[in-house]
C-alpha cells in the first residue's frame, strides 16, 4: 500500500460499487413507481406547489428549471438505466473521468428527486444513499487503486450510522436500557415482514439477548472499525451479521443493505482471501494527479462538513436523521429512539351506499404492505420502499402525520384515481369509485401460536376509534 491507494481493497471495493449501483436502481424504480400519485402534478403533495414556494437554494433539485410529470419520470427511468448498466460493470469499463461522470450523474439525478419529494422522501435512508452515492464518485474504478482517504470516509459513514442509532436508543426509551424493547418491537415496528411474527413469539430472554447484541453492534463495534486490520474486518463482519438479523426481521427499505455494502468496504480484501476462497488482491496502477488533487479536496470538504454531525453525536439533544446541509453531505443517523407499545392501524373503507346505515356494507382498501386483513401474512419488500404504506404507519401513531395528505387521499379514491389504486393491493371498486369513504383506528396485535393454528390469523384486531368520518367526493374537495 503507498500512501494513497491500497489494492488490498480492490474487492471490497467492487463488491460495495455494484450493490450501491443495485441500491440506486431500487430507489428510482421505486421514485418512478410510485411519484404520479404521491408528488406528480395530481399527487397528493404536487411538486410544481412544492417549488412555487421553496427556492433553490434551500432544496436544489434539476426541477427548479422545469417540471412536469414526464421529465420527472425521464429522470427515473434514465437513473435506472444507469443504475443498471453500473451494477453490470459500465463504469470499469471506461476511462476514470467517465466513471466518475456516472457516479456524479446518478447522485445527481436522485438528489433531484429528494428534494422536491417532501414529506415522502423524509427517511434517513434516502440522505444516507446520497452522501454514499457522492463517496462512490471519488472511490475510482478498474482503473486504479481504491484511495485510502475515501476508504476511511466509508467507515466514517458506517460509524455515524451505528453509533449515532447506538447512542439515540440509549439516550432514548428506557426499554433499550433495561433489554425490554423487543419484547415489542417485532409487532409493533413500522412494516413487518413474513417472518417478524416468529421473532415477535420467541422467548423473552432471547429477546433480552437480541437487545443486548444490538448494544454491542451499535455501540462497540463502529470504535472498532478505526483500529487495525484484522480487528477492523472483524468489527465489520459483526455489523453484516446483524444487518442481516434486521434484513431477516422486517422490511427497512434499503437501510440495512447499504449499511451493510458500507461494512464489506472496510473489509481488507487480503485477510479474507486467507479464509474464504476469493481471489487475491492484484497491483493496480497509481492514479493519475488530478484524481489525486480531487479526492483531497473533496476529503477536505467532508472534515470540515463532519463537525455538526460530530458535534450531534456528544450532544445531550441528539438529532436523528437529519442532513446539515442541503445537498446531504454529512448527515446524522439513528432510529428507534422510542418504541411504541401497541400497534394502532388505520384501515380506509369505502361504500356505495350514498347513505350509511346499519345495512351499510363497507369494504376495505387493501395495502401492499402494511397490516390489514388479519389473515395476510406480512410481505417482504425491502429493499423495494412503499412510500404511502410507511407514512400510513406514522398516521396510526399521531394524526398530525398525515395533516398535510390524507384528505387529498381521500379525495383520490373517491375520483377512483388510477395512480393512487396503482399504490394499494386491490381495488375494491373496480366498477366505479365508492359513494363515500371514511377511516377507522384498530389496535392489532400478533396471534398466539394457538390463534393462529385455529383461526389461520396472523393478527387480532380491536377497532379504538375514527380517525376519519364518511366523507363525500364533495365534501372531501374532489
Amino acid at each position: 500500500m503507498d500512501w494513497f491507494t491500497s489494492s488490498d481493497y480492490w474487492l471490497s471495493r467492487l463488491v460495495f460499487q455494484r450493490g450501491l449501483a443495485l441500491v440506486y436502481l431500487v430507489a428510482f424504480l421505486a421514485a418512478g413507481r410510485q411519484f404520479r400519485a404521491l408528488i406528480g402534478e395530481r399527487g397528493l403533495l404536487p411538486v410544481p406547489e412544492f417549488l412555487a414556494r421553496v427556492p433553490f437554494r434551500r432544496s436544489p433539485s434539476l426541477f427548479h428549471a422545469r417540471y412536469s410529470d414526464r421529465l420527472f419520470a425521464g429522470c427515473a427511468w434514465v437513473g435506472g438505466l444507469l443504475a443498471a448498466a453500473v451494477a453490470a460493470g459500465a463504469a470499469d469499463a471506461v476511462p476514470l473521468w467517465a466513471s466518475m461522470l456516472m457516479w456524479l450523474l446518478l447522485w445527481l439525478l436522485y438528489l433531484s428527486i429528494v428534494n422536491v419529494g417532501q414529506i415522502w422522501y423524509g427517511f434517513g435512508w434516502e440522505s444516507l444513499l446520497l452522501e454514499t452515492g457522492l463517496l462512490a464518485v471519488f472511490l475510482g474504478n478498474a482503473d486504479t487503486a481504491p484511495p485510502v482517504l475515501v476508504l476511511w470516509l466509508l467507515r466514517w459513514v458506517l460509524f455515524r450510522v451505528e453509533f449515532g442509532a447506538g447512542l439515540i436508543k440509549m439516550r432514548g426509551d428506557r426499554c433499550w436500557r433495561d433489554l425490554t424493547c423487543l419484547y415489542y418491537h417485532h409487532e409493533t415496528q413500522p412494516m413487518p415482514g413474513p417472518l417478524s411474527w416468529f421473532f415477535h413469539r420467541l422467548p423473552r430472554p432471547v429477546h433480552r439477548v437480541e437487545t443486548a447484541a444490538n448494544h454491542v453492534a451499535q455501540l462497540v463495534l463502529p470504535v472498532l472499525l478505526f483500529a487495525p486490520q484484522p480487528v477492523a474486518s472483524v468489527a465489520a463482519g459483526g455489523m453484516v451479521v446483524t444487518q442481516l438479523w434486521l434484513v431477516a426481521s422486517g422490511n427497512f427499505s434499503w437501510l440495512n443493505w447499504l449499511t451493510i455494502l458500507l461494512a464489506l468496504s472496510a473489509v481488507d480484501g487480503r485477510l479474507a482471501a486467507r479464509v474464504l476462497p476469493l481471489p487475491a488482491p492484484h497491483h493496480l496502477p497509481a492514479p493519475p494527479l488530478w484524481y489525486e488533487v480531487l479526492v483531497m479536496a473533496f476529503t477536505v470538504l467532508v472534515l470540515v462538513l463532519s463537525y455538526w454531525p460530530a458535534r450531534n453525536l456528544v450532544s445531550g439533544g441528539q438529532l436523528m436523521n437529519y442532513s446539515f446541509t442541503p445537498l446531504h453531505l454529512v448527515n446524522a443517523y439513528g432510529a428507534f429512539g422510542s418504541i411504541t407499545r401497541t400497534r394502532q392501524e388505520i384501515v380506509i373503507e369505502g361504500t356505495e351506499d350514498p347513505v350509511p346505515g346499519p345495512d351499510t356494507v363497507w369494504r376495505e382498501y387493501e395495502f401492499k404492505g402494511k397490516p390489514g386483513d388479519v389473515r395476510r401474512m406480512p410481505r417482504q419488500y425491502a429493499p423495494y420502499h412503499l412510500r404511502l404504506d410507511w407514512l400510513m404507519w406514522f398516521a396510526g401513531l399521531s394524526p398530525a402525520y398525515a395533516a398535510s395528505w390524507f384528505r387529498p387521499l381521500v379525495s383520490r379514491l373517491l375520483e377512483g384515481d388510477r395512480d393512487t389504486l396503482r399504490l394499494l393491493a386491490a381495488n375494491p371498486f373496480p366498477r366505479q369509485p365508492p359513494a363515500l369513504v371514511r377511516a377507522r383506528v384498530y389496535h392489532y396485535r400478533f396471534t398466539t401460536w394457538r390463534e393462529l393454528r385455529t383461526t389461520g390469523a396472523w393478527w387480532h384486531r380491536t377497532l379504538l376509534y375514527e380517525f376519519w368520518p364518511p366523507m363525500s367526493r364533495e365534501q372531501a374537495g374532489g
